[in-house]
């Protein structure tokens, strides 16, 4: 593992699809975190959490903010990079360690408490139910994984085939397919709210949000 608050390359080169998205969008200052994930974690005690597929960072920013020591990967190094350099500007150095990885290819090491996958959902070559299952397996006794995925398309969203098909959380759960014995999904629903895109507009999106929690 990098020293925190510094980026380690697992895979040179990287994904050529994002690391032409991530240059052509303005570095931010302060990224927000997902919905889903703050009303997910509030209240749940602090341990150490994977961010899988980070992005800007609003997520793994938020979870150090809150006091989990935050493993973010991104297939990016552009990503990764400007993740590295925003923890160490919050104060947030030593609880954020970013690393390009691709999921693609193999899975982080390591066990969790916490591993949050949010809109992993990506044009590129990806097993996602195997990268998924692998982080079921990752989670500690008690650990949680949540998964959000888009139900809905943003007007802003590069998908706007009017014939995408969007998985439920149930058929997420169900090409995992995690042993009921070991594996308790406690959330399962899609979920509306209001979305702002990068210009400022809003529109109403649904999310598909799946949460499992390892029992044993």
């Amino acid at each position: 593992m990098c020293p925190r608050g510094r980026f380690e390359r697992f895979r040179p080169g990287g994904n050529d699809h994002f690391e032409g998205v991530h240059p052509a969008r303005p570095a931010v200052g302060a990224p927000r975190p997902n919905a889903r994930l703050t009303e997910t974690v509030t209240g749940l005690p602090a341990g150490d959490a994977l961010d899988l597929g980070c992005g800007a960072g609003g997520d793994a920013l938020w979870l150090a903010g809150q006091g989990w020591q935050v493993t973010a990967v991104d297939i990016s190094a552009v990503a990764v990079e400007r993740l590295a350099a925003l923890a160490r500007s919050h104060g947030l150095g030593e609880r954020v360690t970013a690393m390009t990885y691709d999921l693609h290819e193999s899975f982080p090491p390591g066990t969790f408490d916490l591993i949050s996958a949010h809109y992993l959902q990506t044009p590129c070559d990806l097993d996602r139910a195997a990268a998924l299952r692998s982080a079921a397996h990752a989670l500690r006794p008690g650990g949680r994984l949540l998964v959000v995925d888009h139900g809905s398309a943003a007007p802003w969203s590069w998908q706007q085939d009017p014939d995408t098909r969007y998985p439920s959380p149930q058929e997420v759960a169900a090409d995992i397919g995690l042993a009921p014995e070991t594996w308790t999904v406690e959330r399962a629903d899609a979920p509306r709210r209001i979305a702002t895109g990068p210009d400022g507009r809003t529109a109403e999106v649904t999310d598909h949000v799946l949460l499992v929690r390892r029992t044993a």
